[in-house]
């Protein structure tokens, strides 16, 4: 039996990148696939057929995942053709990074929206429902740069570290009733937003990890999945680091 079998999963922002990988992960073991983001495009198109090969149902919604009523939206439809969704991975993000000085309200606005809004929408959302079933994962991505900060990226770091204080939050008022809230912090991982950074600053990223390598999308992916499944059914209120060890130094 699939660590994850008979289970359905919801997964925001996962037409590429991280996310597509961990909707990919839990769909290889087993789950039903519920994801969105923001728009329908070739994207979104080919992640469902790549999910669809292992054999899972799977559902694609547009939606602006900093709107509390698409949210809803999402929720309420999904529930209605899968009966429940077991895990909630809130992935959605975006970076507008520059030095305070320079950064924007706007800049500052759309990435606290993006990043923290969207987190509390489908987490509200969704939750009634796992309430009921007394029993749910909701697993909240992070970064390292929400535990250690990062100059250039103070709209970025706030709306993690807000996500870092929001599941621990949660995870004291529903973990009575069986549902487990927890965060991963991803350190630098190879992805097309990292990929655009200059060579010397990539370069200079891992050589500060322990690991002396950059992390990939299947790292995160292989840390979602021990806590979508039961192997995770004690921990709660926990942030994952995903770095390769680059936190402690």
């Amino acid at each position: 039996m699939k660590l994850l079998e008979n289970k359905t999963a919801l997964v925001t922002g996962a037409s590429r990148g991280i996310g597509k990988r961990i909707a990919l992960m839990l769909a290889e073991n087993g789950a039903n696939i519920v994801f969105t983001d923001l728009r329908e495009d070739d994207n979104s198109k080919a992640t469902c057929e790549e999910i669809s090969a292992f054999g899972v149902k799977v559902s694609f919604y547009a939606s602006d995942a900093t709107n509390y009523d698409d949210a809803v939206r999402v929720v309420e439809d999904a529930l209605k053709v899968y009966g429940s969704i077991d895990i909630l991975v809130n992935n959605a993000g975006i970076t507008r990074d520059n030095l305070l000085l320079r950064m924007s309200p706007q800049d500052w606005d759309a990435v606290l929206n993006c990043n923290l809004k969207s987190v509390f929408n489908y987490t509200k959302a969704l939750v009634p429902s796992m309430m009921k079933k007394r029993f749910g994962s909701i697993i909240n991505i992070s970064s390292i740069v929400g535990v250690n900060g990062n100059a250039g990226q103070g709209n970025y770091a706030a709306s993690k570290a807000g996500i870092i204080g929001f599941t621990k939050s949660i995870a004291k008022e529903v973990g009575s009733r069986n549902i487990r809230c927890n965060a991963i912090a991803p350190g630098y991982i190879e992805t097309e937003m990292t990929g655009k950074l200059d060579q010397a600053v990539r370069e200079a990223w891992i050589k500060n990890i322990p690991l002396r390598r950059a992390g990939n999308p299947t790292d995160v992916a292989k840390t979602v999945l021990y806590l979508a499944c039961d192997l995770s059914d004690y921990i709660n209120g926990q942030v994952l680091c995903c770095d390769g060890g680059l936190s402690i130094c």
